[in-house]
């Protein structure tokens, strides 16, 4: 009746308000008043009626009518909540149609509303509208509004009015002509002077000097106490009641008892800033190089009239400091170097840390300039150097200081000194900390000990300071080793030392002298304490207080000679420690003992041990202080490293740290140990700070020093100590999580992967419970007290607090601000791009942003969704960059993207959310949900934002404590959706109520619903009613002080408990029984039931603590058995019925623990479902047999969640079953029938998800699933899926579908195949285009396997349908031969579950994995050929089959006639990249991907282009490093497109050389760049480089590419890439390469004696740098390739070739591996698995033996039989030279030859290459040819003709000319006719062939390298690899011909169809006539 009642008044008034009649209108404003008096809820719907009205309230044009209208106004703001929302508009009303009214009542209520608006939180809008008013014309408004400004000043303080903005415009109110005016401002700048004092001054300076004169006097006149806050906002209630008490109290007490220090004002902050760049002269750069010292000086003494200037504009100011730098360090002139100190002062003191950037480069020069000794300079310079110091910090110039501190010039090491001092004043202890001292400290000492007094004095006022700042505990140890007199006089200085800010005014300044007095009193009670208080005994005294405590024995044995005694004296030693009391015990004295010569450099091991022991023993059990630890940390970390030793030192460390605190010990220890240079200390000392961490915990830890001692340790060369600094990274990742990788994004990419792997092992792990702490009472011995524990101590720090952020408020330029609110679309996009270029260059930033907030919120309602989507993007980058301090921006920055999910297009609000949820997990949730914004948000009525919102907050809001009262005024809004014509509206609603409810409570929502109309009112109540059935508890507050009264009250009931036990009468309560029940029944009567909840809590707890599955034998198979015979349901339902859920329940009570089943069925807290879910996930490794017994109800029981709309709950099973499968899987567990049946339907369900990350989820599980359940068995549940009415459901399951189909073959299809298929071709034809495309691609998947067999399996398709298929068909890249069906075998172990197959969250067919594709084409491969051929046998292997010259085998006929028609082939056509590629392909992995598949091609163009776009990206080193984890995929693309060349190009004449040529260039091109860079040649494995080596090395010995022009040049190029191959590549890898190619080249029997020599002479250079790169060889490896050599070719094997090179290289390799480790290559032959019966352990066994005896020796003289003899030098030039100056000679050329053969034969290892070097092509061949014919006629084989041998003397010249081998034996057994020519020779002496055409041996000759080529290697090569890669050529988009030529064994590849026909049939008819 009350709100009826209140509701026709207002009804009645506001009728008279907009009355023109002014009586009307005074009766409404009268009636208003009364009312707004009357309503006492100031949170009443009532007050949103008048919103509108207010401000006609205050602007009515009637004088009588206004007055009662500023009363009823007056009334409204201060009792309405809303009032606020008009506060801009009123006062604005105010000010212009109030304050110019001539009654002073009106004037005095609008400056009242005025000030209660202030007092309602508008301080802001009142301040900007009163400020606003004084440039009215009107000198009233003007005058009052100063006036109300002065007053809410003085009622409110400078707290609440900003005094920025008014002191501004203060001056220019003294320049009025209205006296009225400038009296106003005069009392105006008097209230302001009170709050502010002299920083009022400044500002002033440039007024009339007769008003600034009257302005001291009025100054002069105030009291000198600061003022206070009179009157208060709504928010300071509690100051407000506070005030009231003390003016109760009386004036005087109050201001006695209030400390609360008046708020101190910077002028510099009130001053405006001057721009003097643009006002230097624009000469000064050239004046200030001039010669003239006049000239210089003007242009200086321009600069100090602008640098005096308070405040100055920041600017690019780097040139003119430059300038002025050089005049100071550089000019002769010391008027001109004073000027310019001058200048530097006063640019420093106008920017403050605006000129910190530049600080770093004055400092070094000013301190140098400090030789100079006129006063006036050095004056100037202090002046400057001061005010820089202000601008910078004290660590940012510490390495400058310290520097010149070492200059020679007693001048500037006093000034450097004096100026520490005077920064130190500065300092606080928290600005200098102790790693500061520990810097500057031992320079100090230096100087006090220097030579010049005034050095010294300096010194002792520097170190002076430093103790009156920090105190004297801190600075005492680094003062340690100083004398009586010394330190005396340090104090002295210290005493004498004023500190700035000490001084206060009034009342303040006597009480700061008394309170500032009492530490020194204190101080020096402490230090003149008993002896053990000080900081550093002496020697004398501790010998003195040790003899006390220990045996005299032990005092006189110490430093015995003998280490046995040492060794007694230390037994005795620990013995009397062992027996010391605690307070007995002198630890200091005792570790100075032990640290007595030969103290810590003791040599004996033993006695080392029990110094380290005893050390951990005085630690622990002493009073052991920081002072003690100091003695001993030295010896500790030198021997932490020590093989015997080091366990000890690592007690020793952990005893000191319990002793001294973790973090100080810690960071002793790291600095002591990095400031050496033993590796094995760093690593052992990273070893021991990992360990220690887990065991002290991580509080107090200083991260970002240790962050720093990391990045030292991961940059250095030794392996340890990387895998260490790895390792501890690990650790403190458990602590820190993933911000702590932030501190590590620069490092390089392979390390930061090192890193990442370290992260991710560590993920998921929770940090151990740390069971170490520190002793307390150890820093009694030094003075040291609880302010220092505590300094050491503390919670682990905020990561985020450690990133140093940059102001990037500068750099948002107006110019930046007006272009993204221009008018055109394409300039606001360039100033979104400028400003995400800004934060993303910062990376950090601070909170200040500058305009930036307002131009974004702008761009947030823009017409181009692109700019919106941009924009949002650009405010995650800001909510990373800004982190916890976005918070401020929340309301003006984070609501309007609330707006934005209102958006009408799904992407916009999608991105939308992202958004807001980035800015929530840096904010939180408070700051949104205060105020009445969200609120404003719900109300309006667009479906789209309302159910995201509701979404959000349902999300949200359960993870809350507590939430504002605000929420509250979201109820109606949430009631009004509840009703919502949109039905996802009301589903989010309905969600969101029971969170709602449980932070509101129901009793509030209901009562909300009062306002509600009647016929909404019921259905809503209903609703609440349904909600608090479902309501989950709230969140328990964080545990506190509640925590600990819980604990006592816990005690409190367990002593009852205790009490009740033992006053029960019944003595069976103490027999054997379990006495569950009778305690408690007889405690009822004293306890109650607090004591039962009490102990089932307790005994509830303990279960908790139990196995969570109980194992029952036969369980499952019981209840497999009862399904199966109908004695239980069926796990088979649409939704599931309460009586499935209650047979769950009661199949699980069996096996599960009881609490467990209890939270997983908890019907009305989710959050104990998750909890749950949690505990199973974190034992499931170690209760796997129990999680396997249960699995079936396990997986039952997440069915049921499947059903649900829980999407925590859900997301929490998803986790679980991603876990849960791999486990399985590990495990070899198979899913059986049962499980899969109950299981796998309702998993397909949810496939269909709405959201994103759930598809992907259970798309990742349907992988994973493949392991444990046969794939074949999985489809039949896709299929059903297919069937399902949701489309996304359709979509997914069909997808996967596609994924069975590629990875596993057809096979999986079941029933049939064509079943299958033309189930799901029926899915071309659906409506909905992701069903449709879905489908389509799954018909890919399978065209993809069988090829064009696809449309007999999809069956008849509508023609639609089919164009559809057949252009998706088109499309495609992926045009593969159709395949011949595989073997049963092989399907079977296809269709097997295999842990080989990796599981993707994301796989679809479209984008394979690398390693699925390459084990499914590795399948495919092995199981059928690529395209289906007549011809099914491998002639090459007939050939080569010595041992079956009778045994061919019967050939089946076949007619040939048709094959023998001529084929027209057609030109390959390269198909261009469609224009979507890039939106398929939008990462840069998968772009190169798709570039170096594009290598490989069989168009040259093609591949020209893809080559010279991965050449761009190696060229530029920081693109390069995209390369990374592609170079094996590069590498076997390279040499598929070489054997490509040889193998076709070079055979097709209708191909342009020039072209051919091009290609080689730029594939040698780019193998140059590419191995030019070590971190990416290292990439390459040893497969690859044995095929690449392979490939290069036959292009070398290619005859064909003489014909090309320039083809000598690409040879060179040739072997200019193979040296660099050997030198960047892993060495390990390149060396184990050529040893295997070797082994191939020696097997093959049609291989080339030129291609082994080549190889070999890489091996010899390889051996000749040995040494240098041994450290990075692997020796096992090398080892194992050797020894497999030696299995295949035995010494005596070996010793047969004809040749005995192979074996002088074997053994001079295995030599100089033994010369270069020694006995140690013993120890690398791990991975040979018989080394007892290996040829290679009983040769090194022998070489080792040998250069033991030998090793004296310089030579090896035992390796070589020809080496005996050695010549010198001079004697080899000498007869090489008359050798070749007989060639030379027409008479004796032959002579020559002759002789040359025979030096060779002598002397192998002689270098022809410098009487080569300078020798025409043609003489070199004809030396080369020459010899050749002299080693074929003493063979007694003929003289060869040159052109029969099918090589080229280039290939020879190779050695000579390249530098790949100095000193290779030539031996001329290598030089024999081709190879293939004595092969067919053979063949057809065998088969009884007498074909002697030149034409089959030309044919010999061309299929020479096609078979050496293409010949299978017989170990381990690229070949896998290859094949993994071919999944990915696959997806590049080639066409057909492409994919035919990238298949490295195809044997119909040849020069032409026809040709390879004749070669066919030729060779079949051999073979025949032969076999008849």
């Amino acid at each position: 009746m009350y709100l009826d009642s209140l509701s026709s008044q207002g009804s009645l008034f506001s009728c008279f308000i907009p009355t023109k009649v002014w009586k009307a209108r005074l009766n409404g404003y009268e009636e208003a008043l009364k009312l707004f008096n009357r309503i006492e809820d100031e949170k009443s719907p009532e007050w949103g009626k008048y919103l509108g009205l207010l401000k006609k309230f205050v602007t009515d044009s009637n004088a009588v009518a206004q007055l009662k209208g500023l009363e009823a106004a007056l009334a409204y703001i201060k009792n309405a909540h809303v009032a606020g929302k008009t506060s801009g508009e009123v006062v604005s009303g105010v000010v212009s149609k109030v304050f110019n009214q001539p009654k002073a009542r009106a004037k005095e209520l609008g400056s009242d509303i005025c000030l209660m608006y202030m007092e309602i939180e508008r301080a802001e809008v009142v301040q900007d509208e009163l400020i606003k008013g004084l440039d009215n014309k009107n000198p009233k408004i003007v005058v009052t509004c100063i006036e109300t400004l002065r007053k809410a000043l003085s009622e409110f303080g400078s707290k609440i009015i900003t005094l920025k903005p008014v002191v501004k415009v203060l001056p220019k109110q003294f320049e009025s002509r209205e006296k009225a005016v400038r009296d106003e401002a005069k009392l105006l700048a008097v209230e302001i002077y009170k709050w502010i004092r002299d920083a009022l001054r400044p500002p002033l300076q440039g007024i009339n000097s007769v008003q600034l004169k009257e302005l001291e006097e009025e100054w002069v006149k105030l009291p000198t106490t600061a003022p206070k806050q009179s009157r208060f906002l709504r928010s300071q209630q509690a100051l407000k009641a506070k005030f009231e008490q003390q003016q109760a109290a009386g004036g005087d007490e109050a201001d006695d008892n209030d400390d609360e220090p008046a708020p101190q004002v910077d002028p510099y902050e009130l001053l405006e800033a001057v721009e003097i760049l643009s006002k230097l002269p624009k000469d000064f750069y050239d004046k200030i190089e001039a010669k003239k010292w006049q000239e210089r000086k003007e242009a200086l003494e321009a600069v100090e009239i602008l640098a005096k200037n308070p405040k100055l504009e920041n600017g690019d100011f780097g040139d003119l400091v430059r300038a002025l730098r050089k005049v100071i360090g550089k000019d002769a002139n010391v008027m001109l170097v004073t000027l310019a100190a001058k200048c530097v002062a006063g640019l420093a003191a106008g920017l403050r840390k605006k000129f910190g950037t530049y600080a770093g480069h004055v400092v070094p020069t000013i301190l140098e300039k400090f030789k100079e000794k006129k006063p006036q300079v050095v004056l100037a310079l202090q002046e400057a150097i001061d005010a820089i110091f202000l601008t910078t910090t004290l660590q940012n110039i510490s390495e400058d200081v310290l520097g010149v501190m070492e200059n020679k010039n007693p001048s500037i090491k006093q000034q450097a000194s004096l100026f520490l001092a005077r920064s130190f004043c500065h300092c606080t202890q928290a600005t200098l900390p102790k790693s500061m001292l520990k810097a500057f400290c031992p320079a100090f000492l230096k100087q006090v000990n220097d030579s010049a007094p005034e050095v010294r004095d300096a010194a002792y006022e520097a170190l002076g300071t430093a103790m009156k700042v920090v105190g004297e505990k801190a600075v005492n140890p680094f003062l340690a080793d100083l004398d009586k007199l010394k330190l005396d006089k340090i104090k002295e200085s210290a005493d004498k030392v004023e500190l700035p800010g000490k001084k206060g005014g009034g009342g303040a300044e006597k009480k700061a002298p008394a309170a500032k007095a009492a530490p020194p009193a204190v101080a020096p009670a402490r230090s003149s304490g008993p002896p053990k208080k000080a900081p550093a005994a002496k020697i004398e005294v501790c010998e003195e207080r040790s003899a006390a405590v220990l045996p005299a024995s032990c005092m006189q044995l110490l430093d015995s000679a003998n280490w046995k005694e040492r060794l007694a004296s230390m037994e005795e030693f620990q013995k009397a420690v062992e027996q010391m009391d605690k307070s007995e015990m002198p630890c200091q004295a005792l570790v100075r003992m032990l640290a007595k010569k030969p103290g810590w450099k003791e040599t004996n091991f033993q006695v080392m041990q029990m110094k380290l022991h005893i050390v951990g023993l005085i630690a622990q059990k002493g009073s052991f202080s920081k002072t003690s630890a100091f003695v001993v940390l030295d010896g500790l970390v030198d021997k932490i490293g020590d093989v015997k030793c080091g366990g000890k030192a690592k007690e020793g460390l952990t005893a000191t740290a319990e002793a001294c605190s973790l973090p100080w010990t810690a960071e002793q220890v790291v600095s002591m140990v990095f400031a050496q240079k033993n590796p094995k200390n760093q690593a052992e000392t990273l070893n021991w700070l990992a360990n220690a961490m887990k065991e002290f915990g991580f509080a107090g830890i200083n991260v970002k020093g240790f962050i720093n001692n990391v990045k030292t340790a991961l940059g250095a060369t030794n392996p340890a100590v990387r895998t260490a600094a790895i390792t501890l990274l690990g650790v403190m990742y458990l602590y820190m999580g993933a911000p702590l990788r932030m501190f590590f994004e620069d490092e390089k990419p392979a390390l930061l992967k090192q890193i990442d792997d370290e992260f991710e092992k560590m993920q998921g792990q929770s940090p151990p419970t740390a069971f170490r702490g520190a002793k307390k009472g150890g820093a009694e011995e030094d003075g040291e007290e609880a302010d220092e524990q505590e300094e050491d101590g503390g919670g682990a720090p905020d990561v985020m607090d450690l990133l140093p952020r940059t102001d990037i408020s500068d750099k948002i330029t107006q110019d930046m601000v007006d272009k993204i609110g221009d008018k055109n679309w394409k300039i606001r996009k360039e100033g979104l791009d400028e400003v995400a270029a800004v934060i993303s260059e910062a990376k950090f930033i601070q909170p200040s942003i500058g305009e930036l907030p307002m131009a974004l919120k702008g761009r947030l309602n823009d017409s181009n969704k692109i700019l919106v989507q941009q924009t949002l993007t650009i405010l995650q980058q800001i909510a990373v960059a800004m982190g916890p301090a976005l918070k401020q921006h929340v309301k003006n920055l984070g609501m309007p993207i609330i707006t934005v999910l209102g958006d009408g297009k799904t992407n916009v609000r999608a991105a939308a959310m992202t958004t807001l949820q980035a800015w929530v997990e840096q904010t939180g949730m408070k700051d949104w949900l205060e105020g009445e914004d969200l609120s404003e948000e719900l109300k309006r009525e667009n479906p789209f934002l309302r159910q995201e919102v509701l979404g959000w907050l349902a999300e949200k809001l359960p993870t809350m404590r507590t939430v504002p009262s605000d929420l509250m005024l979201c109820v109606p809004y949430l009631y009004s959706c509840l009703e919502d014509r949109n039905g996802d509206v009301r589903k989010k609603a309905q969600d969101a109520l029971p969170i709602f409810m449980m932070h509101l409570g129901y009793e509030k929502m209901l009562k909300a619903t009062g306002k509600l109309k009647p016929a909404s009112k019921e259905p809503v109540s209903a609703l609440l009613e349904k909600a608090r059935a479902v309501m989950p508890a709230k969140l328990a507050p964080p545990p506190g002080k509640a925590g600990a009264a819980k604990s006592i009250s816990a005690l409190y009931l367990v002593m009852m408990l205790f009490l009740c036990f033992l006053s029960c009468s019944d003595v069976s309560v103490l027999s054997c029984k379990p006495p569950h029940f009778s305690p408690l029944s007889r405690c009822q009567g004293v306890l109650g039931k607090k004591a039962l909840v009490t102990k089932a809590t307790a005994k509830d707890e303990e279960d908790r603590s139990g196995v969570i599955f109980i194992l029952v034998p036969n369980g499952k198979e019981q209840r497999i058995k009862e399904e199966k015979g109908l004695k239980v349901l069926k796990w088979n339902f649409q939704t599931p019925r309460d009586e499935y859920v209650d047979q769950l329940k009661t199949q699980m009570s069996t096996c599960f623990a009881r609490w467990l089943q209890d939270e997983l069925f908890h019907a009305s807290d989710f959050q104990r479902q998750v909890k749950a879910i949690g505990v199973m996930g974190e034992r499931m490794e170690d209760e796997l047999e129990g999680t396997v017994s249960c699995l079936d109800l396990i997986l039952k029981w997440f069915t049921l969640r499947f059903f649900e709309t829980n999407s925590t709950v859900l997301m929490k099973v998803l986790e679980y079953l991603k876990l849960l499968f791999p486990t399985l899987s590990r495990e070899n567990y198979h899913l059986n029938e049962y499980e899969a049946s109950s299981f796998i339907p309702y998993l397909i369900l949810k496939v269909g998800e709405s959201k994103d990350v759930v598809r992907k989820d259970v798309r990742a599980i349907l992988t994973m699933l493949c392991k444990v359940y046969p794939a074949s068995k999985v489809f039949p549940f896709l299929m059903d899926g297919t069937k399902s009415k949701n489309s996304k459901q359709r979509a997914e399951c069909l997808e996967e579908l596609g994924c069975l189909i590629e990875n596993y073959g057809m096979n999986v299809c079941q029933p049939t195949p064509a079943k299958s298929l033309k189930e799901i071709a029926v899915h071309i034809g659906d409506r909905d285009n992701s069903v449709r495309n879905a489908a389509l691609n799954t018909v890919l998947a399978v065209y993809n396997v069988c090829g064009d067999q696809v449309y007999k399996l999809i069956g008849n398709l509508s023609e639609k349908e089919m164009s559809m298929l057949e252009e998706r068909v088109k499309r495609s890249a992926k045009k593969t031969p159709a395949a011949a069906p595989p073997s049963a075998r092989q399907a079977a172990e296809r269709e097997r579950p295999q842990r080989e197959h990796p599981s993707n969250p994301n796989a679809t067919f479209m984008r394979k994995p690398a390693h699925q594709a390459r084990a499914q084409n590795a399948i495919r491969e092995h199981s059928h050929p690529s395209i289906p051929k007549e011809f099914q046998l491998d002639l090459d292997m007939i050939e080569n089959d010595h041992t079956r010259v009778s045994e061919l085998p019967d050939l089946v006929q076949h007619k040939l006639d048709e094959l023998l028609e001529p084929i027209t082939m057609p030109e390959p056509k390269i198909r261009s990249v469609s224009p979507h590629f890039d939106d398929l392909h939008n990462s840069t992995a998968s772009t190169i991907n798709f570039v170096i598949s594009q290598v490989a091609s069989g168009d040259i163009n093609t591949s020209i282009q893809a080559l010279a776009q991965i050449d761009e990206v190696l060229r530029q080193e920081d693109k390069a490093e995209a390369m990374s984890g592609h170079i094996d995929q590069f590498l076997i693309a390279t040499f598929m497109q070489l054997r490509l060349i040889y193998n076709t190009h070079m055979a097709d004449d209708r191909l342009d050389k020039k072209d051919i040529f091009k290609l080689y260039s730029c594939i040698i091109g780019n193998m140059l760049s590419l191995f030019s860079m070590e971190s990416l040649a290292r990439e390459s494995s040893m497969g690859v480089l044995k095929d690449l080596m392979h490939g290069l090395i036959t292009l070398m010995l290619d005859a064909r590419v003489e014909d090309i022009e320039d083809g000598q040049q690409l040879i060179r190029s040739v072997n200019l890439l193979v040296v660099r191959v050997l030198e960047k590549s892993d060495q390990t890898n390149i060396l184990s390469a050529l040893l295997v190619l070797l082994q191939d080249s020696l097997t093959t029997s049609s291989g080339s004696p030129m291609f082994s020599e080549l190889v070999m002479k890489c091996l010899w250079r390889m051996i000749r740098f040995l040494p240098e790169t041994i450290n990075s060889i692997n020796l096992d490896r090398i080892l194992l390739d050797v020894h497999n050599f030696m299995k295949v070719f035995p010494k005596e094997k070996l010793k047969q070739l004809k040749s005995d090179v192979p074996h002088r290289t074997l053994k001079t390799l295995l030599h100089t591996l033994c010369k270069l480790t020694g006995a140690k290559i013993l120890d690398h032959m791990s991975m040979i698995e018989n080394k007892n019966d290996s040829e290679l352990e009983a040769h090194l066994r022998r070489v080792v033996k040998h250069s033991g005896n030998f090793s004296g020796m310089k030579s090896d003289r035992g390796t070589e039989k020809g080496q005996d003899d050695r010549m010198s030098k001079a004697k080899v030039s000498d007869i090489l030279s008359e050798i070749f100056k007989k060639i030379g000679s027409k008479e004796n050329t032959k002579e020559g030859l002759t002789e040359l053969y025979e030096y060779k034969q002598n002397y192998s290892d002689a270098d022809l290459e410098p009487f080569l070097r300078n020798t025409s092509q043609f003489f070199q061949s004809y030396v080369e040819r020459g010899l050749r014919m002299i080693e074929s006629e003493r063979e007694g084989k003929g003289r060869i003709q040159p052109s029969s041998t099918g090589t080229n003397p280039e290939r020879l010249k190779w050695n000579s000319t390249q530098n790949i081998l100095s000193g290779l034996p030539l031996n001329g057994e290598e030089m024999k006719p081709a190879v293939y020519y004595e092969r067919l020779k053979i063949l057809r002496q065998r088969q009884g062939l007498e074909n002697n055409s030149r034409q089959e041996e030309g044919d010999s000759g061309l299929m020479r390298p096609i078979t050496s080529l293409l010949s299978k290697p017989s170990v381990a090569s690229s070949t896998d690899m290859l094949q993994s890669k071919l999944s990915q050529l696959k997806e590049s988009r080639e066409s057909h011909f492409q994919q035919e030529q990238s298949h490295s064994h195809s044997p119909t590849r040849c020069s032409s169809p026809s040709a390879n026909l004749d070669d066919l049939k030729k060779r079949l008819e051999r073979i025949k006539s032969n076999r008849q």
